[in-house]
């Protein structure tokens, strides 16, 4: 599908490609028959708050806190595991296995295929090379060194999760790309050829390979350039393989949905759940640690199956919170609750059908808390050897 055209912006001959392409011509008309697509934008069904209202200049004292802005960066390199051959030199033995890559991207081999989700390799998760959140710590990877993918999958159009060099970059690799509906026109725009480009609504499907994906709900919005009307879909995703199934919740806030997903989906043998960057200020858009374990345990009928893996944290700095606090309050969650959740350094893949890596690296760089770091039972540290120590530069906190 084909149709689009650069976003109009007020300055548009100093209009960034990054900006992006307003969808145009079938790929539109496709998007208002959407049943998501109401007056003129896509909505949730509930009603949603981007930003709680009066919320700018509390937001503002809580991000000029010296206390958190120290809190809110690691005060030394952050580990990461820079995978090799020896890592993905042979197919996992279960059949299912995940590579944390930071944020959001994950690398999902399953079935005998290669799934990416939500790839952003750019150095700031902004349109300009010079200005907004920047990477706390490395790639684990370089793209030209990934194993081949098969297919990449976009959750959303923020920055965060859709990066304009990551796209290009993967362009030439042939891998094909599912996105929710809109996504496409910023794809073809960046020279993803249209063939390629599968886009899809809450509740269709699309094979590749072995593979089923399917485009599933979320509680969030979308925004890219100067943001106006809600013009492209967001959407968790579902991938099923022949004997395995997986869930990447993209950017949600917690909402009923994940019940009926799990029920008609699941069960699933890993989830993946944003458990960073939430506020007060912003509730209804991101969900905290204790949320994402609740979805976690409705995507599996009610009690917590399978493994999640915690997402959205530990590589941007996006909201007021520590940088190590969502990790922290998913581990204490998932012991509470009796769910089994993999916390590896970025880079390092894992096998949810063996033991879950539960190692608290992070707090060797990390303010303790008043209180000190509270204990785990079981915890394991993974060995030294599997690590190395990366530089990480401490970035200017932003929302």
């Amino acid at each position: 599908m084909t149709g689009s055209r650069p976003r109009r912006t007020p300055l548009a001959a100093l209009r960034p490609a990054s900006f992006g392409a307003e969808p145009t011509g079938e790929r539109l008309a496709r998007m208002r028959r959407s049943p998501q697509f109401v007056d003129g934008q896509f909505r949730n069904p509930a009603q949603t708050r981007q930003l709680l209202q009066g919320s700018a200049l509390p937001m503002a004292r809580t991000q000029l806190s010296r206390e958190g802005r120290l809190r809110r960066a690691p005060v030394g390199r952050i580990p990461v595991h820079h995978p090799s051959a020896a890592d993905w030199g042979r197919p996992p033995g279960s059949g299912l296995r995940l590579t944390w890559m930071g944020h959001s991207s994950v690398l999902a081999e399953i079935d005998g295929q290669r799934v990416l989700f939500d790839p952003v390799w750019g150095e700031r998760c902004s349109p300009f090379s010079w200005i907004g959140p920047k990477r706390m710590h490395p790639v684990p990877v370089a793209l030209e060194d990934l194993p081949p993918v098969d297919v990449v999958v976009i959750s959303h159009d923020h920055y965060d999760h859709l990066d304009m060099p990551t796209v290009q970059g993967l362009t030439s690799t042939g891998a094909a790309f599912v996105v929710p509906l809109g996504v496409g026109a910023d794809l073809e725009f960046w020279g993803v050829p249209a063939e390629r480009i599968t886009e899809l609504d809450w509740h269709e499907s699309t094979r590749v390979g072995g593979l089923t994906l399917t485009a599933t709900p979320a509680q969030h919005f979308c925004g890219r350039g100067l943001r106006g009307p809600q013009h492209t879909l967001w959407a968790s995703w579902v991938v099923a393989g022949p004997e395995h199934r997986i869930y990447h919740s993209g950017d949600t806030g917690y909402f009923s949905g994940f019940a009926k997903i799990g029920t008609e989906h699941g069960p699933f043998d890993a989830t993946m759940i944003q458990i960073g960057a939430y506020s007060d200020f912003w509730p209804d858009i991101h969900m905290t640690p204790e949320e994402g374990l609740r979805a976690h345990a409705d995507l599996s009928g009610g009690s917590p199956a399978g493994v999640v893996l915690p997402i959205h944290w530990g590589t941007f700095n996006l909201a007021p919170h520590p940088w190590s606090e969502p990790v922290e309050r998913t581990v204490a969650a998932a012991h509470r609750t009796g769910a089994k959740a993999a916390t590896p350094p970025p880079g390092r893949p894992f096998e949810p059908a063996g033991e879950p890596v539960v190692a608290p690296w992070w707090r060797a760089v990390a303010v303790p808390p008043v209180q000190g770091w509270p204990s785990w039972p079981g915890a394991r540290i993974a060995p030294s050897d599997t690590m190395e120590e990366t530089p990480s530069e401490a970035p200017t906190p932003s929302v």
